[in-house]
């Protein structure tokens, strides 16, 4: 399955985004092998700069060296999706200024919904960022009229569990900085959280 043929942004109705750098990632896979689903906040301005553009993009820097610091030894996005993990965005276009509004997060989190559908398998959702906390909260409240996720500071959150449809939630920080500018303390948290989900999917094999 190319997920970039069953998932699409119709009318782009979003003002605080660069439609330019709308992604979605153009990738064939088999959704059934995906066990975690890692949301991040937004696609790059440059699409050079995407996870599924080559092993040198910055998205990609980070997101290694994140994997590498939990344990699991990965120098490609091949790598990682052998692991079992999927990574998007819980935005498809890239940011104009240095925040996104709400109307924008609750507006594409209905193709973040269609996508996360597409991962029936999937046994934990690892959220990267506030942007998708609030994008996976809207999902939720949809279906159950509950935020999945409280509100609070990740810090405190991400010590608790969290279940949506049997899935565990694991609420982390943004897993992509440009030049490693990733906090070492937040660095060591979501390499303990990417730990914890292959924990936590190793339950049902």
């Amino acid at each position: 399955m190319k997920i970039n043929d069953v998932l699409s942004c119709k009318n782009f109705p979003c003002k605080d985004i660069n439609n330019n750098s709308y992604l979605i990632p153009d990738l064939d896979l088999n959704p059934d092998k995906i066990k975690i689903v890692m949301i991040s906040e937004v696609p790059p301005i440059d699409s050079k700069d995407y996870f599924y553009s080559n092993a040198k993009s910055f998205y990609m820097e980070t997101t290694k060296q994140a994997f590498n610091e939990s344990g699991y030894l990965v120098n490609s996005i091949q790598d990682i999706l052998n692991l079992g993990v999927y990574i998007t965005t819980a935005v498809k276009c890239g940011k104009i200024g240095s925040s996104i509004s709400i109307d924008t997060i609750k507006e594409c989190s209905f193709i973040l919904e269609e996508e996360l559908n597409l991962f029936s398998n999937a046994k934990a959702y690892m959220l990267m960022g506030d942007v998708a906390i609030k994008s996976f909260n809207y999902i939720s409240k949809r279906k159950t009229n509950e935020a999945t996720i409280p509100k609070g500071s990740t810090y405190k959150l991400r010590n608790q569990s969290f279940y949506y449809q049997n899935i565990r939630i694991f609420p982390s920080y943004i897993i992509t900085g440009k030049n490693f500018l990733i906090e070492k303390s937040k660095r060591k948290m979501i390499a303990e959280d990417i730990k914890n989900a292959f924990i936590e999917i190793e339950k049902y094999t």
